[in-house]
């Protein structure tokens, strides 16, 4: 037998990372290996990562969880997009819907045509196209494929959930799938002389427990990774210049809207994420322009309903380690880096981590290349979803504060001043390779952050006028049409809460 053969992973950390990798690990790998979890009681989530994106219906779907048991076990809602409120100017408001924006065409997005149609004196606005949008701002829902009657897709979404909740029901899905779980706190991390792999960890209790592989799922603290192997830090502060947030739970209102908000203010921007049972709200924020008190007093102020506790205070620094995956540890979750939850990335990085592991797993030993190949796609993945955070803050158009002025001032990756330059000139995107957001996103927040192109595609012109004003008016019709015909969201949430 190998001795170098991969039997026993350790997941120190429970919580959404650790939980999300217990649980696809023991649904794909879990004949083959055995799953330990060590978490503490005495040890507060973050848990405030409670918005997702599209995928995490993929994911579910993996796991064999339908979405009846999900929504009741999550008191999950319906996520159809994000409101942007107050990024371009004061009083202004766009949203990064999910899903297609009006038709297809080859070779040629559907904006370029709209370009063309505001040309001929067509006034209506983007997101008239968008099925996700009107059915956001109506809260409305439904589940078909297509828009009926036609070829074009319905609706694309995701969910609000409540992530302790996920933590709970990833816990006994994965115990039953034969995960073990131990309760303890980690006092030491023992290393190998010979080559600086982790042997084994210590809890307080003196339980010492031993892995041939090790997932450091401990949150900013990176027991592991960076506190026992010293992986080093990416710094991107200076990107993006939020450096804490404030959460707090508030009483629900209705109705439930099927989207989360993102209201920028003077120094930062405030979540409100609701769910069936309470609004989850906080508020991201430069203490070099706000202090506690003054974010709490701003949050406080800014909530539908009564508090149901305290503040939380989660100091950050945005960036991500050099590796996240490093001799015999794969980083997870916050452990792995920080990217503010603008774009409700959080839960998505967790479970393409926890995907990458699986689909390079060590088999008979660690292999350099394997690692190296695992990091290379971390870094893309994370550098990509870097740069469309970026975006928001850089091209906003407000003059009201220090803040957004020095964040229109700064320097950005050259990757995203290309990106930018080519839209502003020519209306073109194109979507670099495994990137998360699809050219539709951007075109979403550049238009709703004021970047209008000096060109449209040549295609456009080969529609007669005629056709572009046809074009646009039977689209409109078709999806206001649509959305008319939809039940309400919080009919969807009761009819499956009844189940």
């Amino acid at each position: 037998m190998n001795q170098d053969k991969i039997q026993n992973v350790v997941i120190v950390g429970g919580g959404t990372a650790g939980w999300v990798t217990a649980a696809l690990l023991s649904r794909v790998l879990g004949k083959t290996l055995n799953i330990t979890l060590v978490e503490s009681e005495q040890i507060a989530t973050v848990g405030v990562g409670e918005a997702t994106i599209p995928p995490i219906i993929t994911i579910n779907n993996a796991l064999g969880i339908t979405e009846k048991e999900f929504i009741n076990a999550t008191s999950a809602t319906i996520k159809l997009g994000i409101e942007f409120e107050n990024w371009k100017q004061q009083g202004d408001s766009y949203m990064h819907a999910f899903g297609g924006i009006g038709k297809n065409f080859p070779f040629c997005d559907f904006y370029h045509y709209w370009l063309k149609a505001k040309e001929l004196g067509d006034k209506s606005d983007f997101w008239d196209f968008s099925l996700n949008y009107q059915a956001a701002k109506h809260n409305k829902f439904s589940k078909a494929a297509k828009i009926e009657g036609t070829n074009l897709p319905g609706l694309t979404y995701a969910y609000h959930f409540d992530a302790g909740l996920y933590a709970q029901f990833l816990r006994k899905f994965s115990e039953a799938k034969g995960v073990k779980r131990i309760e303890g706190m980690v006092c030491k991390v023992n290393l190998n002389d010979d080559n600086g792999y982790v042997d084994s960890i210590e809890l307080k209790d003196g339980n010492i427990i031993r892995g041939d592989l090790f997932v450091d799922c401990t949150g900013l603290a990176g027991l592991l990774i960076e506190k026992a192997l010293n992986t080093g830090y990416v710094d991107w502060s200076h990107w993006l210049p939020c450096d804490r947030a404030m959460a707090i739970p508030c009483e629900s209102v209705t109705p439930i809207s099927p989207y989360t908000k993102s209201i920028a203010h003077d120094s930062g921007w405030q979540w409100r994420i609701p769910l069936q049972h309470r609004i989850g709200n906080g508020l991201v924020y430069s203490s070099k322009y706000m202090s506690d008190q003054q974010a709490k007093q701003l949050l406080l102020n800014n909530l539908d309903g009564k508090p149901l506790a305290e503040p939380k205070i989660i100091p950050f620094r945005t960036g991500r380690r050099r590796k996240q995956w490093h001799k015999n540890v794969v980083s997870i979750g916050l452990s792995s880096g920080f990217l503010e939850p603008l774009e409700s990335t959080s839960i998505h990085l967790i479970q393409t981590a926890a995907i990458r592991l699986i689909k390079l797993f060590p088999h008979n030993g660690i292999k350099a290349n394997e690692v190296v190949e695992f990091n290379r796609q971390a870094k893309i993945e994370i550098e990509q979803i870097r740069d469309f955070i970026i975006l928001h803050y850089k091209v906003n158009e407000r003059e009201d504060s220090q803040f957004w002025r020095e964040c229109q001032r700064m320097d950005i990756p050259e990757s995203l001043q290309r990106k930018i330059e080519l839209f502003r000139s020519t209306g073109k995107l194109f979507r670099e390779q495994d990137d998360l957001f699809t050219e539709i996103a951007w075109q979403q927040v550049l238009i709703g952050q004021g970047i209008m192109p000096e060109d449209h595609h040549a295609l456009a012109d080969a529609l007669t006028d005629q056709q572009i004003t046809e074009l646009m008016q039977n689209l409109k019709i078709l999806i206001d049409r649509s959305v008319d015909n939809m039940p309400g969201h919080d009919d969807f949430i009761n009819r499956t809460k009844a189940m």
